[in-house]
């Protein structure tokens, strides 16, 4: 009888809601994921609060024959020899400053924004790709998918940095033009592009096994033999099931994209020099390292949150959306 209880409430609850469940147990992928968000939340909010409140400068002024107060004396923010003032416990230049007298902790919150942006524009974009052709290669199979297939093993033979770089370079040079459509060279959108191509096949590879599988599957067929559509198939029958692994993928392709904008950036193939990232602060500080070291530890540690913290969630919600996982209903 408890069990027949037990089998009702899980019927009732619903696979999303039971996954919820799995995750809300999950105290690790849950602080993961509250770190991120306020992660997030630093970078887009808090900006322009401490700069309104605190810096009053944003993260382009330059200061290199400025000085600021501390403890009484009168420091000056890039010192003769052109080494920048450290970090201290004051309220502008907080972490220090780089060597065009900017303020380092302003220019790290501002990176952040265009990282995340990055980040998280360019894995919505690969996985929109990779689901646009992993349903319709599992779908139709045949020649389209041996097309899309190899297609994806084209991409994924080149190792995906010398890839990003290849592409980022001639994208960085001449911009892109297609017809009406126009790109800058030095516009946020070729890295996110970029990225989002070189990682196409990360994604679309494990979703292109699991529509394969479900191709062959009972309700599959039933919904053919009840007259739908190719496009009512793969969008009401094929694509509810995937997008968990799609979820799970979601998580670790930011944390990757994120890295990636990083290196394309410190190789000077990202984003513009004229906008902060935290690639772009890294390469700028990585000659001054040993004078200067918070210049790339400061972005350094964003970025490990960020990827580490996503990683973490990525684990937790595979845990939690695993169908043959075991599962408590009670409270």
């Amino acid at each position: 009888m408890a069990g027949a209880e037990l089998t009702g409430q899980a019927t009732i609850a619903g696979p999303w809601r039971l996954a919820l469940r799995r995750l809300r147990r999950n105290r690790v992928a849950l602080a993961a994921g509250a770190s991120f968000a306020v992660l997030v939340a630093i970078c887009t909010v808090g900006a322009p609060i401490w700069v309104a409140l605190v810096a009053h400068h944003g993260p382009e002024y330059e200061n290199l024959s400025g000085s600021i107060s501390d403890g009484g004396r009168v420091v000056p923010v890039v010192a003769d020899d052109g080494t920048p003032i450290g970090p201290g416990w004051r309220g502008a230049y907080l972490l220090g400053a780089d060597a065009n007298g900017r303020d380092l902790l302003v220019r790290v919150l501002y990176g952040g924004r265009t990282s995340l942006v990055i980040g998280l524009g360019s894995a919505a974009l690969c996985l929109t790709l990779a689901l646009s052709l992993a349903l319709l290669a599992g779908y139709r199979r045949g020649i389209t998918d041996t097309v899309i297939a190899r297609g994806l093993d084209l991409i994924w033979s080149f190792p995906v940095y010398l890839l990003a770089v290849a592409i980022a370079t001639v994208l960085a040079v001449n911009g892109v033009h297609l017809g009406p459509i126009e790109i800058p060279s030095d516009s946020t959108l070729i890295p996110i592009v970029v990225i989002a191509v070189v990682y196409v096949p990360y994604a679309a590879r494990p979703l292109r096994g699991e529509v394969l599988a479900l191709r062959e599957r009972e309700f599959v067929e039933a919904a053919i033999a009840h007259g739908a559509g190719a496009w009512r198939t793969m969008t009401r029958e094929l694509l509810p099931n995937v997008l968990n692994t799609a979820l799970v993928l979601l998580a670790l392709i930011v944390a990757n994209n994120i890295l990636t904008e990083a290196a394309l950036s410190y190789l000077g193939v990202g984003v513009a020099l004229t906008t902060p990232s935290w690639g772009n602060i890294i390469e700028a500080g990585a000659s001054s390292i040993v004078t200067a070291p918070m210049l790339t530890i400061a972005p350094g540690v964003m970025i490990v949150v960020a990827a580490v913290s996503l990683n973490v969630l990525g684990d937790g919600l595979r845990d939690a959306l695993d169908p043959h996982g075991v599962v408590r209903v009670d409270r």
